[in-house]
């Protein structure tokens, strides 16, 4: 199957992806009106003040972390050392029901979150909500930690293992499985289904296509010659292929190789550009701390600062949208809260460190000041490029390079939220697999062929669409999970602790 898959991309492809150009004009026309519809009612805005409106899916998300964190009375906290020790190996069995390992199942749901979002989408926010914002983001990412818990416990406890061992989990079977154990099997049914439906088209959008596109215009700039969109999404699809080919275990081998390096990369060269510019140090902490809460340090005040923060982290994160959950749904554990534990460490990595060192790198550099009103991705990437030359030159290309290997780590992480909701629709088995992952190749293609803004806009509603039919069966299983994390430190002596 894995040389079906090469051929068919390799020959086929191509083809298709040479007529993008002159189809994502028509694509966008046609889908404009109903992704302009789709995107009023997931990302309705409350208006707060003149100046400030805040998407409702915004409010639900963080008031969900809020209460996740009350409710489980601080776990972010409370378990964090203990969340290290797990990843460590500490409690690992391995004859326990899986597929990856813990250290594996948590990169592999980071690398569906950090990327473009913690490089450019940091930028945007930071240049809108000014250097408070920075501060709300850190404790927005904190409060997500508690909600990752909730979801990715559930999504170990209701998943399916079949008889070789290959595990099915995510929002899907918890909705379906905890509501009919409810006596509500024809709600949890719908919530599942339409979970599934929104988890399969942003996995082609956001998951697919805008991340070969952005990565693909990366790649473009740092080369001396023009190369084909199609052409790199061709080598992209291939790779992609690949490794998806061979399922969570070969995805878990490669995000375990490649988030803790990027990551690792990454932060370090924020830390040489701080300690360059460690006289600003303490002046960029205060305007951090004093900008949080000065009511007139951007437009809207207080609460822009805050809506901006909020805004970025809850989006980088994800917390509470339930995709996490069906990478964790693959761990080695026979006990749910254990994996649990471990994915609070993911908004943590993701949102308080990579995403506040980008932040931190902006602020003490000043490249903020140099925004020009341009809120795409590409004038975020430039901005946090910008400030990084500014001490190290050669920085823009790594950064390029960064961009393409989250890109792709993302691309393979989403291959499997999506191939696991496809799975739920259409029934596992070679055919439902194979077909899945020969579209996803495709898209791969087109998504650096073409310029679907529209296509991309709609799938991004698909997947924070996602956050109210999941956050719906957190609340109503929530009681469930605290009996699992009793359960779970029973089992390792630590309940008094």
């Amino acid at each position: 199957m894995k040389k079906l898959i090469v051929l068919f991309v390799a020959l086929a492809i191509p083809f298709l992806s040479n007529s993008a150009n002159r189809i994502d004009e028509y694509i966008n026309e046609k889908i404009a009106p109903i992704t302009d519809q789709v995107e009023k009612i997931i990302f309705w805005q409350i208006p707060f003040t003149d100046e400030v409106k805040v998407p409702f899916v915004l409010i639900w998300l963080v008031f969900g972390a809020i209460f996740f964190t009350i409710y489980t009375r601080f776990v972010n906290v409370r378990k964090f050392m203990l969340a290290i020790n797990i990843v460590r190996g500490k409690y690992t069995d391995k004859e326990e029901a899986g597929e990856v390992s813990h250290f594996q199942a948590l990169t592999t749901a980071l690398s569906g979150t950090v990327g473009l979002g913690n490089i450019a989408g940091v930028a945007i926010a930071i240049s809108l909500g000014g250097p408070g914002a920075t501060f709300w983001m850190i404790i927005a990412g904190l409060l997500g930690m508690s909600t990752k818990f909730v979801e990715c416990t559930l999504g170990v406890k209701y998943r399916n293992v079949d008889k070789d061992g290959v595990v099915h989990g995510g929002p899907m079977y918890y909705l379906s499985k905890g509501f009919k154990k409810r006596g509500m099997m024809t709600i949890g049914k719908i919530l599942a289904v339409f979970f599934a439906v929104m988890c399969i088209g942003g996995s082609f959008g956001g998951g697919n296509m805008f991340q070969v596109n952005q990565a693909f215009a990366q790649f473009s700039s740092i080369m001396p010659y023009s190369t084909p969109g199609w052409v790199f999404g061709l080598f992209m699809a291939i790779f992609v292929g690949l490794v998806i080919i061979g399922g969570i275990k070969s995805i878990a081998q490669v995000t375990d190789k490649i988030v803790p390096f990027m990551c690792g990369i990454y932060v370090l060269s924020a830390i040489v550009i701080l300690a360059v510019n460690y006289a600003q140090l303490p002046a960029t902490i205060a305007a951090i701390f004093v900008g949080a809460f000065a009511p007139d340090a951007v437009a809207g005040g207080f609460i822009g600062v805050l809506i901006q923060g909020f805004r970025r982290a809850a989006f980088s994160n994800e917390a509470g949208i339930g995709s996490a959950s069906i990478a964790h749904s693959a761990v080695r554990t026979n006990y749910p809260a254990s994996e649990g534990i471990v994915a609070l460490l993911e908004p943590f990595i993701d949102t308080v460190v990579v995403c506040t060192m980008t932040a931190m790198v902006i602020v003490v550099t000043g490249s903020h000041l140099n925004f020009t009103g341009d809120t795409s991705t590409a004038a975020g990437v430039n901005m946090t490029s910008y400030a990084f030359a500014s001490v190290i030159s050669w920085y823009p290309y790594l950064l390029s390079l960064a961009v393409i290997l989250f890109a792709f780590s993302t691309m393979i992480s989403w291959s499997y939220y999506g191939l696991q909701s496809w799975e739920y629709l259409f029934g596992t088995g070679r055919v439902a697999d194979t077909s899945y992952k020969l579209i996803f190749c495709i898209f791969v293609v087109i998504g650096a062929a073409a310029q679907l803004d529209s296509v991309i806009g709609f799938s991004d509603a698909m997947i924070f669409a996602m956050c109210f039919p999941n956050l719906i069966g957190l609340y109503l299983m929530r009681g469930e999970v605290m009996q699992e994390l009793n359960r779970y430190l029973e089992k390792i002596g630590e309940l008094k602790k």
